[in-house]
């Protein structure tokens, strides 16, 4: 029985996940959603940037203490083993919807692209962007990435396997594709309105930051394999390869 709670319980983490991941595009590109990240009510700006700086710290601390493996080796000894990860999912996904919900609009005009190619070309980056993260993680294991491969492994009696080093496709031209296609789609908007801009900041910096903490959980994890694909692949700039 536990077994089977474990899975299901996985299962709607992931569910929960996936919606928010498509969300987060509607909600970015001001495109389907009933509340975007221009959408609402303008109130003072500087109760929005204190509320929206709150909200992006939020998902960051989230997001990078609880992926830290000194975090995760005190969290297992309250949070079994195989819903580890699905729970960091959980969480970021929650995260992520309080920032939806409780976003103030900063509707002030940064840019505002009326040439019809120009905008065409923000909007193409836009949904490549995008498409980059789904496709990256697929390309890792999308499925381990978000907890259900975990729970999966569990239900059956399968003894979990960390994930071997690999660098298929987008990860021989950078070092962190998914990270990249989050930067692209961030800021490809043919409209660019305060709040967008300061919200495509944020995150960047985050992103950058963080890559470092992560980099250094994977040279600890994987060694001089890690070093050696460090020095050879750029980070998110897809360089010509270093010799």
């Amino acid at each position: 029985m536990g077994r089977i709670l474990a899975f299901v319980y996985g299962a709607l983490c992931y569910l929960i996940f996936f919606v928010t991941f498509l969300y987060a595009i509607g909600f970015v590109g001001n495109v389907f959603v009933p509340k975007s990240i221009d959408s609402g009510v303008e109130g003072p700006l500087v109760q929005a940037l204190i509320i929206n700086t709150v909200l992006l710290s939020l998902f960051a601390v989230q997001h990078s203490v609880m992926a830290r493996q000194w975090f995760k080796r005190a969290w297992i000894r309250i949070v079994p083993a195989p819903v580890e990860r699905s729970t960091y999912v959980l969480l970021a996904s929650l995260a992520l919807l309080l920032l939806y919900w409780q976003w103030q609009p900063m509707k002030g005009s940064v840019w505002d692209v009326t040439n019809p190619t120009g905008k065409l070309v923000l909007q193409a980056l836009f949904w490549m962007g995008w498409g980059g993260v789904l496709f990256s993680t697929y390309l890792v294991d999308h499925f381990a990435l978000f907890g259900l491969k975990q729970v999966y492994r569990y239900l059956k009696g399968i003894p979990d396997e960390p994930l071997p080093f690999k660098t298929p496709a987008l990860y021989k031209m950078v070092r962190h594709p998914l990270y990249l296609g989050f930067i692209v789609g961030f800021w490809s908007a043919p409209r660019m309105t305060v709040g967008h801009l300061f919200f495509a900041a944020v995150t960047t910096a985050y992103i950058i930051v963080a890559i470092q903490f992560e980099e250094r959980d994977l040279i600890k994890f994987y060694g001089d394999t890690y070093r050696e694909y460090r020095q050879r692949v750029w980070m998110l700039v897809p360089f010509p390869k270093r010799k």
